[in-house]
């Protein structure tokens, strides 16, 4: 049996683990990785060999695995893989959560570099945990009050250029439009953690205008994207990346020009979030996406 290696890469977020053969890992081995991914909300297995089939075995350690995306296609046979491929002009590069714009986001998200740049192309991790700590009581008692809109209808993806390939990226990405009520402050069902469950597809706060609804998200984003709360990741080809969707935002930087960049993400269904009232999240449009992922209890 290896030794696996847990070693913290950042002050608030993120660890690098070694020794972990992903293929092979036995129960209390996991119970280790499961353990981490907890404390340090997003953790880096380098060179880990896997392929699509191994990412999708080591995923299901998790839970009961989503489809690729609601409305954007799988990989080709793999109905559990979405590709992530930096093609020129339908880059998503903005701060997110995983599907928020359903009432049953992912609880875990994995990424598994294919192919990667010569430069730039990194993920960044922030961790929204110590945003929520790092708030002033004051804000902190606003904040556990408030509800949020995401939507899939904005322009997260809206393309750069009108290549064919963006315009029918936007379409598809839009061809059913999901609304859901959310807490923006989202308590974490295992480790009972305060998080700050906002990110680009919250679009609106419930019961404020456009403008106020703006300028109230900006200033919780803020302490979300703090420099100390980030993890860079720079990738290899066959690293893979694990981090909990419940308490985390991620974003992609659009720094490497018209070089090839491909991941492929595999997501594990989550429960409802619930806000700190005990209040759960709610369908406003669109339905369940029981296609996309099952209800499960909170794990």
């Amino acid at each position: 049996m290896s030794i696996i290696d847990i070693r913290k890469v950042g002050g608030r977020i993120g660890a690098e683990v070694t020794g972990a053969d992903l293929g092979r890992l036995d129960d209390e081995q996991f119970r280790e990785v499961d353990a981490a991914l907890l404390e340090h909300k997003a953790l880096v297995f380098r060179n880990t060999g896997l392929d699509d089939e191994g990412q999708i075995r080591f995923a299901a350690r998790f839970g009961e695995l989503t489809a690729a995306h609601p409305t954007v296609p799988s990989v080709d046979g793999s109905p559990n893989i979405l590709p992530v491929d930096g093609e020129e002009g339908i880059r998503s590069n903005h701060w997110h959560t995983d599907v928020t714009f359903v009432r049953t986001p992912p609880k875990v998200s994995t990424l598994r570099a294919l192919v990667v740049p010569p430069y730039g192309g990194n993920t960044l991790i922030a961790n929204a945990a110590a945003a929520y700590r790092d708030l002033p009581e004051q804000l902190r008692e606003f904040a556990d009050r408030l509800w949020a809109v995401h939507t899939n209808d904005y322009d997260y993806v809206l393309p750069r250029t009108n290549t064919e390939n963006a315009v029918k990226y936007r379409e598809t990405f839009v061809s059913t439009r999901y609304q859901t009520g959310h807490p923006v402050v989202r308590v974490h069902p295992r480790t009972g953690e305060r998080g700050l469950f906002i990110g680009g597809f919250a679009q609106r706060i419930v019961g404020l205008n456009s403008t106020e609804s703006r300028d109230i998200l900006r200033i919780l984003q803020e302490y979300v994207i703090r420099p100390e709360n980030i993890l860079r990741v720079q990738w290899n080809p066959g690293d893979l990346v694990v981090f909990d969707n419940r308490i985390t935002q991620h974003y992609a930087p659009d720094d490497y020009g018209d070089q090839p960049r491909r991941l492929h993400r595999v997501t594990v269904a989550g429960d409802v979030p619930v806000g700190v009232d005990g209040a759960e999240s709610h369908v406003i449009e669109g339905d369940e996406a029981h296609h996309y992922t099952p209800a499960v209890a909170a794990a």
